[in-house]
């Protein structure tokens, strides 16, 4: 800072105590899992500030714009006097703050695409709801920005959901949990793990969050306030061991039939389109059944139709299967502007859908259900889902295209 600097009085805030552990840390890697409005924002950007005034360079990413704002406005708050005065130089357009003739600043970015942090350099970077940015972020684009001058790197995440896992960039929506393991795991001192929940930030009122939890699921409460990493729920009718063991590399026999089965979304902005391909090794009745892909996409009804008729002619299909009353007709429809060879089977649900996807969870008990690869978005859709609740594209596609090539029409997977 310099002398100039230092006769102007400015005031940063004072981190919580939570805040104040990492806000301090002297680690070289830092990874902090915090609930919803626990404040770790606001404390990468005390952070950050502090850092600043002993003359090192600061970025700040996020995935968005918005999701920038609340570090933006902290930093600016904590340094608008020695901005008043002259002493520092900001640029509200490119979010920079920095010393009129150095390189030392601070930047606040979005990295929705990970080639925008390319190409700079900082000795402190901060990787803000990493959960919902790609691998790449850090990996290719954020690591070598520390590279010149041996920076340290701050993540922050809150464990994702599967309402968070549809607008995230990650090959693996569980990617930042794996870091922070890894991070906690670190017995060097090199890597700093901490965790707070949303009820550590004492300017939040615990009344809110209590009655705010009143409207969330148990799941999305330990997930989103307490910050837990769950992979799978109480009463789900798969669970991460189960999937394990059923996982193979191809399948044992060939392939008596392909079905392509899809759970519609009506707009391009609605749910994903459920589009899983399934094969039956065997007869309907003494098979095996085969998850062979997850194609499933956000995007309008002739996107996720055309993506099916690929699945279908990839796979040697010889249909496609949806359910007649979510779309069944739609589908039948709009696959046949795309493709009009191609055979659908719309089906009827004359059942709940816990009591069709209960059949189904017993293939895989019985060991005539397998996953052909790792598919980590259907596989928490199957271990985060419990029956009662609102099921999600995917399993709903699964569920339809083992039902068709391997339960009775009593609704009943017969075993060996």
């Amino acid at each position: 800072m310099s002398a100039s600097a230092q006769s102007i009085r400015i005031k940063i805030p004072r981190p919580h105590p939570k805040q104040a552990e990492f806000v301090n840390s002297t680690a070289k890697r830092i990874v902090v899992k915090a609930g919803r409005r626990g404040g770790k924002t606001k404390g990468f950007a005390i952070r950050a500030v502090k850092r600043f005034l002993q003359n090192r360079r600061q970025i700040y990413a996020a995935p968005t714009a918005r999701q920038l704002r609340r570090f933006w406005t902290v930093v600016c708050r904590a340094l608008a006097p020695l901005i008043d005065a002259g002493v520092l130089h900001k640029n509200e357009t490119e979010h920079l703050i920095e010393f009129p003739g150095t390189d030392i600043s601070i930047q606040a970015m979005t990295a929705w695409n990970p080639a925008t942090l390319r190409g700079d350099w900082c000795h402190d970077l901060y990787l803000d709801e990493y959960q919902l940015m790609a691998e790449s972020t850090w990996d290719s684009a954020g690591a070598p920005l520390l590279a010149d001058v041996d920076g340290d790197a701050v993540f922050g995440f809150t464990p994702p959901s599967l309402h968070s896992e549809g607008v995230s960039k990650a090959d693996d929506p569980h990617h930042a949990t794996k870091f922070y393991k890894k991070a906690k795991a670190d017995t060097s001192g090199r890597s700093a793990t901490f965790h707070f929940s949303s009820y550590d930030n004492p300017h939040i009122s615990k009344t809110a969050i209590d009655e705010l939890a009143k409207d969330m699921s148990a799941i999305s409460y330990r997930i989103e306030i307490l910050a837990e990493d769950v992979d799978q729920a109480p009463g789900a009718l798969w669970t991460r061991d189960l999937l394990e063991q059923q996982r193979r590399v191809k399948a044992e026999g060939d392939y008596s039939r392909v079905v392509v089965a899809v759970d519609p979304s009506a707009s391009s902005t609605g749910n994903e389109a459920g589009i899983v391909t399934v094969g039956r090794v065997g007869t309907r009745n003494h098979g095996r059944g085969y998850v062979i892909a997850d194609n499933s996409i956000q995007g309008s009804p002739k996107t996720w139709a055309k993506t099916a008729v690929t699945a279908y002619y990839t796979h040697d299909a010889d249909a496609i299967v949806a359910e007649d009353n979510n779309g069944g007709e739609m589908v039948e429809l709009t696959i046949a502007t795309v493709d009009p060879k191609v055979r659908v089977i719309r089906v009827h649900a004359s059942r709940g859908k816990a009591t069709r996807a209960e059949p189904v969870s017993a293939l895989f008990e019985q060991k005539r259900g397998y996953l052909l690869d790792s598919f980590p978005l259907l596989e928490d859709e199957l271990c985060l889902w419990k029956p009662g609740e609102k099921s999600p594209n995917r399993l709903d596609a699964l569920v339809w295209g083992f039902t068709e090539l391997l339960v009775d029409k009593d609704g009943r997977s017969l075993s060996w």
